[in-house]
């Protein structure tokens, strides 16, 4: 026969039994009349010749038997059998259905949520050609920018595209921001300024018109742009003759070339892409990221140490100080995801532990439901079932009520992936617009969950069918299974335990959050309105025009009603950037080793506007402008650490490496400290008046700062509006308060937090419904116990510190195994702490409150049944 021939006669006999079983019958009654003719013709009587027939063949209902016995994919039918027997006794049992149901779709459907998450983030290559082929290459002094910058000098960029032969293309790049004009209303966007081959090596073509051409990444080439899909849709309105229009950018005029294809945002968030033209400048080093894509048969190490050649052979550049360069050739992915892959590694150990407690919840509603089902189990033994098709048939309901929870749990990971994206600040997860429930994370849904049901299901199922299974039948409901018992209390341990490591990981997080929010960031938050501008060097190139138009807005600022005070910053505290540097001190007195300041340039008012304490001497004032003797203003730590026990009032300073005799600054007055990044530590700052600035790079960047009057409603439309009137083409950022601005600072924080809260609350929520599922099923089965100590004289108090006793000592005994796991576990949360150790004892203490609180919650109702039990009642259903 065939294979097809084969493949068709088995499936008839799996899918058409009635007609097969008909032909094997209509085949042996031949046989038998057949052999039945040749004794009538031997000379035997019908009778005979017939009863001769079956002896001789052996007897045909047992050789129907064996023919079905034999029938291929025996064991498919026997599922088949289970599955249906599985569905109607779960129907039966609807309450048990539906809890165990429900806790596999919990634990599941956290577990696909995050599996998305890390599968389309971590997991699936980036959206280039031969994404793996993309490297970026880092030649910078160890420790550069706290040793997570990667990038080259201008120089090395220009030579290395040159020179090398490791890559098949290479382009440098830099990120940046735009202002756009011209085209609607001013905005500030994200863009970055590129090589000619940069969409060329990504191996991305422009949805519209092209990509850059060489030359124009040369001094003195037109100005040309690319813009996003976003961009292309919400500015210009789709517009398909877009191509060859022009948009200002930074006051200069762009033509723009070609439009991005759908999706397409790198490097980070950018909708704007120009030339990059690298000028080499004797005065300052341009960091720029340098993209490659991999030659054939090229390894990483050969790569780096042509990069480390190429840079050696350059020398050292005079305007680097430090330590040497160190060559470094980084997989491009890892780079893009490497922020985040701590995190996801935490919320994936979380959700595993979300996991195995759904499965333990699971295991210990099975063992309780095979409890109940003893006399059934009992009564199958003795009508022949061996154990092993018993075994079989618990472990097609444990994973039939696994694979339901599985298909519930893809309608949860839907909903935990849209609330994923929802609460996730901007940027906190890169790709995370990319993510979405697909066909493998369907099927990985449900390869987990029907995995957990036959994992978590064989314990209880092997306990089942252990020992003599017809005692059940014999004894009845009187049997009760001390082991069952016992491994029911270890379930619930468990349980308890695995909650708690989460539980204690949320609540270190959450003593962090709360140690934030107490911070003295040095200043006074309340009602105060911030907004910056970045203002173009096309538009306003001197360091004259710059402070003109910051007077002007002070000004405007100043004049709208329900204003208190308004000042000026060029990096206000909380923010992104900042400029820092060392300085020197006139006379023989030493710096501090490696000291360093923040740099920020003020406005007269500025300290009163955001309520920083003036400690000694006095504030700037509009009399300290360009052309008088240059001033400044240092906070508490400067003065105590480069004049201690001395007034810093009319000490002398500069922050020029050579000073002259112009070159020296008085300081006039001293302010506190304040906490000026994220990092929540107070600086020590320098501060210099935005009149006496003399490089435009210290105040084209400007936030102005305005404190209302108590009561006053927000001033935000009316800031935006004084800007509108001083230029329009300068558009607003960051207008806000400025508590909101100290939320978007931790916003990452506060989402890693609401992830693990969640993921602790559906442990402890799971724990609960374990715990009490345990006690109320020990009560209803010591419920003659309970009846004839009742009888005897106890008091329902002491029944009721029976069933309490034994959950403290279950909780007892969790807590105790969870403080270990917790003590080895929270240590990875470490650089996600503040303020707060990962061996926290108020944590643990807490956490240990908490739990022992949910035990005794879930232990009232079944403590309350216990302690309601009426002994007569309880002795007559005996």
């Amino acid at each position: 026969m065939s294979l097809v021939r084969v493949a068709v006669f088995h499936l008839r006999r799996i899918f058409d039994r009635t007609n097969v079983d008909r032909e094997v019958d209509l085949e042996l009654r031949d046989h038998v009349e057949r052999e039945t003719k040749a004794n009538v013709a031997r000379g035997m009587t019908e009778s005979a010749a017939r009863r001769a027939a079956l002896i001789a063949f052996g007897g045909v209902q047992q050789y129907k038997e064996d023919v079905r016995n034999t029938r291929a994919l025996r064991r498919v039918e026997q599922l088949g059998q289970d599955i249906r027997f599985a569905v109607r006794t779960l129907r039966r049992a609807p309450g048990f259905a539906a809890v165990a149901i429900l806790t596999i779709a919990l634990g599941v459907g956290a577990t696909s949520a995050v599996f998305t998450v890390v599968n389309d983030v971590l997991l699936r290559p980036l959206p280039f050609e031969q994404a793996d082929r993309l490297y970026l290459l880092s030649y910078l002094p160890p420790g550069f920018f706290g040793g997570t910058a990667l990038g080259v000098a201008d120089r090395l960029c220009l030579a290395f595209e040159r020179e090398q032969h490791s890559f098949a293309s290479t382009s440098c790049y830099q990120r940046a921001q735009f202002t756009i004009t011209g085209a609607g209303a001013a905005e500030r966007v994200d863009g970055a300024r590129v090589g000619a081959d940069f969409f060329r090596l990504l191996g991305v073509a422009p949805a519209l018109g092209r990509a850059f051409v060489r030359g124009e990444d040369a001094p003195g080439a037109a100005n040309v742009a690319i813009v996003s899909d976003r961009l292309w849709h919400e500015r210009f309105g789709s517009d398909p003759h877009v191509v060859g229009t022009t948009i200002a950018l930074d006051g200069s005029v762009y033509t723009i070339v070609g439009v991005a294809p759908p999706g397409l945002r790198f490097p980070v968030s950018s909708d704007i892409w120009t030339p990059l033209i690298v000028t080499l400048d004797r005065g300052n080093t341009l960091i720029v990221a340098l993209l490659g894509r991999l030659g054939p048969g090229v390894g990483i190490e050969h790569a780096q140490a042509e990069l480390g050649d190429i840079g050696q052979s350059l020398g050292r550049d005079p305007r680097e100080h430090g330590p040497p360069s160190t060559a470094s050739v980084v997989a491009l992915k890892s780079v893009v995801t490497r922020g985040v892959q701590r995190e996801l590694a935490i919320f994936g150990g979380a959700v595993v532990l979300v996991l195995l407690i759904a499965g333990v919840n699971l295991a210990n509603l099975l063992l309780i439901r095979a409890s109940a089902r003893r006399r059934e189990i009992a009564l199958r033994a003795s009508l022949g079932a061996s154990r092993r098709r018993v075994l079989g048939q618990l472990l097609t309901e444990s994973a039939l009520v696994s694979g339901a929870g599985g298909a519930l749990g893809i309608l949860v990971a839907l909903g935990g992936v849209r609330a994923l994206r929802a609460i996730a600040p901007d940027g906190a997860i890169p790709r995370l617009q990319e993510v979405r429930i697909d066909a493998p994370v369907v099927g990985f849904a449900l390869a987990v969950a029907v995995l957990t049901g036959i994992l978590f299901g064989l314990v209880p199922a092997l306990e089942s069918v252990r020992g003599d299974l017809t005692r059940g039948l014999a004894l009845g409901a009187r049997v009760i299974g001390r082991s069952q018992t016992r491994l029911r209390g270890r379930f619930v341990i468990a349980e308890l335990a695995l909650a708690f490591v989460l539980l204690m990981a949320a609540g270190l997080m959450v003593g962090s959050f709360a140690r934030m929010r107490r911070v003295d960031t040095g200043y006074d938050a309340a009602r105060v309105t911030t907004m910056s501008v970045d203002l173009p060097p096309t538009a306003y190139p001197t360091a004259e025009q710059l402070r003109l138009f910051h007077t002007s807005m002070l000004a405007r600022l100043a004049g709208i009603p329900g204003v208190q005070s308004v000042g000026a910053v060029s990096w206000r505290p909380m923010g992104e950037m900042g400029i820092m540097g060392d300085f020197h001190v006139q006379g023989t007195t030493p710096l501090p080793k490696g000291y360093t300041v923040d740099k920020p340039t003020v406005s007269p008012g500025y300290f009163r506007a955001m309520g920083i304490r003036l400690l000694d001497g006095r504030d700037f004032t509009s009399a300290d402008e360009s052309g008088t003797p240059g001033v400044v203003i240092v906070s508490e730590s400067v003065a105590r650490s480069v004049w201690p026990g001395q007034s810093a009032v009319g000490k002398r300073i500069s922050m020029v490496d050579e000073p002259g005799p112009g070159d020296w600054l008085t300081v006039i007055g001293v302010v506190r400290d304040v906490v000026q990044d994220q990092g929540f530590a107070r600086h020590s700052t320098i501060y210099m008046s935005y009149l006496q600035a003399t490089p435009p790079f210290f105040i084209n960047h400007m936030t102005y700062v305005v404190r209302t009057l108590p009561g006053r409603a927000s001033v935000a439309g009316a800031m935006r509006r004084a800007l509108g009137n001083v230029d329009p083409a300068i558009p607003a950022e960051a207008l806000q308060t400025m508590n909101a601005s100290m939320l978007d600072l931790v916003a990452g924080f506060v989402f890693q937090t609401t992830l693990l809260g969640t993921f602790s609350l559906l442990a402890l929520l799971l724990a609960a419904i374990g715990t009490y599922g345990v006690l109320a099923y020990d009560v209803a089965e010591r419920t003659r116990e309970i009846g004839i100590r009742m009888a005897l004289g106890a008091r329902s108090g002491r029944v009721l510190r029976m069933v309490i006793g034994r959950t403290l000592a279950l909780a007892g005994v969790g807590i105790a195994i969870g403080v270990l796991g917790a003590l080895g576990s929270t240590r990875v949360l470490s650089r996600f702490l503040f303020g707060v150790s990962p061996t926290d004892p108020a944590a643990f203490g807490g956490t240990a409150l908490v739990l022992v609180g949910v035990a005794l919650a879930a232990a009232m109702v079944p403590a309350w049944r216990a302690s309601r039990v009426d002994p007569v009642i309880a002795l007559k259903e005996e």
